[in-house]
This record gives structure tokens, sequence and C-alpha cells, in this order.
């Protein structure tokens, strides 16, 4: 139990907090700064590598994933760098996976080519919308046409590329969403990240939504069509919903993403970047100063970690279930079991059973096709005590 983290693996997450403009949908931690010194970045983000990489000697590493705000502004040799310095502090799996988002405005081929030569095997793209207007709404800065130009370049330089759309857009119709996904299949694609469009209070939509400003939502019937019918869709591709809003061909599955998801360990380093690490066979979820220059001062100063706390087994066996049935594959009852020395309620599980939002196979438990569509509410019932 103590080290239950081996069984999803250990992860790098490496925040970016700066990007070119603040999207009015996101929420992330993610700014527009008209200088970054990058060379006092790369050496405070240095500095918070080896704190942690000394506190976990000896993992191995399965995945780095630099995430922002938008990574692709990063210097290709502070990107090498951070990748350098991972490789002398854990031995690295043999399928090690390092991914890099990018939006399309920031994609060069010169940079792309110095991003792959210094280690980077995967890029994540954020499109977002195969639909000029639409970019337009969303606040993105790129056309449809920049965008297929910079898959295009993505393509040129690494064998694993993805690409984000959102779906359930203002005055967006199930015929259209279903024209646009195909033309996103199209495009020689092996993995998509497809997420409904949420509003989010503290951003730019929020306030727009709570002002009355914010029309043509789709109904919550429309949204669910749209999501039935984007699983149907990729499954026909050859792409499969291996969890909510993530579709790949097989082994094409986001690596890092399926540590999460599988409960593993992760370091977060980073402007408000979180993590899990299990030390001394504790699980503590940790979190780093969100504010840039706060979190730059304090790496300068000998560590940005602004909370460290001990997760309960409860907690630990919450986040586990939650974060497992997003999964097609489901989680282990055995390993949920041995973590939370609890048993599920069964007359809810075989409720939720008998109505088709649950089902079993031997010691896994999955949410079906359906109860992942509403899987707050199918957590909400299996997790009371």
């Amino acid at each position: 139990m103590a080290e239950d983290w081996q069984n999803g693996g250990f992860g790098l997450y490496i925040h970016w907090p700066f990007c070119q403009a603040k999207c009015p949908y996101c929420d992330f931690n993610s700014h527009v700064s008209a200088q970054i010194d990058q060379a006092r970045w790369c050496n405070a983000l240095l500095a918070e590598l080896d704190r942690v990489g000394a506190e976990t000697q000896g993992r191995v590493l399965n995945s780095i994933f630099f995430g922002g705000g938008t990574p692709s502004l990063m210097d290709p040799d502070l990107v090498a760098a951070l990748i350098d310095r991972a490789a002398q502090l854990w031995p690295q799996a043999n399928d090690m996976e390092i991914t890099l988002e990018a939006n399309p405005t920031s994609v060069e081929a010169g940079r792309f080519a110095a991003y792959r030569a210094g280690g980077v095997n995967r890029v994540s793209m954020g499109i977002q919308a195969l639909n000029d207007e639409d970019l337009r709404r969303l606040g993105r800065l790129h056309s449809v046409a920049e965008a297929r130009a910079a898959f295009d370049v993505a393509r040129g330089h690494f064998d694993r590329v993805s690409f984000d759309l959102i779906y359930a857009r203002q005055d967006q119709t199930l015929e259209a969403w279903e024209a646009e996904l195909r033309e996103a299949l199209s495009m020689a694609i092996d993995h998509l990240s497809l997420y409904q469009l949420t509003i989010e209070s503290g951003t730019a939509f929020g306030d727009r939504y709570a002002k009355g400003k914010l029309r043509g939502l789709p109904h919550d019937d429309l949204a669910a069509d749209m999501y039935q019918r984007t699983g149907e869709i990729c499954a026909e591709a050859g792409l499969e919903g291996y969890e909510v809003s993530n579709y790949a061909k097989p082994g094409s599955e986001s690596r890092h993403n399926l540590i999460y998801w599988r409960y593993g360990d992760y370091a977060g380093i980073g402007p408000g970047a979180h993590g899990r690490l299990t030390l001394e066979g504790q699980r503590h979820a940790t979190e780093q100063w969100r504010n840039p220059n706060k979190w730059l001062e304090a790496a300068e100063a000998g560590g940005a970690e602004s909370q460290r706390r001990a997760i309960s087994l409860a907690d630990q066996s919450d986040e586990m279930m939650m974060m497992g049935l997003r999964l097609a594959s489901g989680i282990d009852l055995n390993r949920w079991g041995s973590l939370s020395r609890r048993s599920l309620n069964e007359d809810r599980i075989s409720h939720m059973e008998a109505i088709g939002m649950l089902r079993r196979e031997g010691s896994r438990l999955f949410a079906t096709q359906d109860g992942r569509m509403v899987l707050n509410t199918l957590l909400a019932e299996i997790l009371v005590d």
C-alpha cells in the first residue's frame, strides 16, 4: 500500500505560465507578459527540478509534460536543458514520453526541429476549432489555415501529434460538429482531446454568462447528443474513447495523462503546478506558488512549493475512484480496496449496473459510456459511505 503509486507510474509536469493572449474561456494559470527573462526562468526551474529530484531519487521517470500557458513560447534551449537535467536526476523508462503543448501561432519549423533535437517526442496542439468565426469567438489568434499549416509542420517533425478541439460552442449544431470532427479525423491524426465548452467563473466567458450576454450555448440534450456522436464517429475512424475527453488509436494514448488517471505519482513544478508525491509511505498533495513573480522569487530562494499536505486514505480512495472511472479500462477494485480499507455499497453499485451506468467484470469496475457522461453524479452516488 505504501508504494501504491507504482501501479500508475511516475511523471513530471512543468508549467510555463505565459501566453500571447488570454482566451476568454480559459481558467488555467496563464499570463500575458511583454518581457520574459528566459535564462532566469531556466535557472529557477532547474533549481526546482533538483529539489524534487533529491526527494524522489531512484524512481523511473515515465513521462515529462510541458503544459501552460503556451510552452511553445519557451526557448528550445530552455526545454532541452530541463529534459537533460531530468535525465540526470531520474532513470528513464524505455518508452519515455516527452510532450510539449503548442499553439498554432507559435509554431515555426525551426523551433520544432530544435524541440525535437532537445528530446521532445510528442506535441499537443491547441487548435480548438476548425471554423474561423468560432476561433474568433474563442479568442484564438490563429485561423483554420494557420492551424492546418502548423499541424503539417508538427507532423513533419514528430511521430506523435495530438490536438484539442472544443465542442458545444455557441450556435453550433450537431450536424456542424459531426462535419468538423470528421474533418479533424481526416488529418492523419492518432490522438484527439475533445472537450465540451464549460463556462468557468472568473473567466471572461463566465462574466458574460453571468450578465446574460453569452448566448447560443446548446441545451443539455444537444450537448449530450454531441458527446455520444463524438464517441461513435471517433470509434468508426479507429480512435477509441479511452478516457472521458480523449480518443486514440491503440498505443497512441497519452502516457503522461494515464499516470494521473491510474493514480500514479507526479511532480509538478512551475507557477500553480500541482503534484502527488508518495514520500516515506505517505502520499502528499503539493502545490506551487501561483503568481509567476512570487514563484520565481521563491524558487530562487530555495523552494517554490506553497503547500504540501498529507492525503488521508479515505481521500486517496475517493481520488483513485474519481480518476479511474474516467478511463474506459475502469478501476481495479482489489487495488482500491487495499488502499481505502472500505467496501463499496453493493446496493448502490447494483442499482447503477441495472440502469446502465456501471458494469463489472471480475475485480474491475467500469463506468459505461452513459455513466461517464454524468460522472460527477455517478461518483456522488457510489462514494457516499
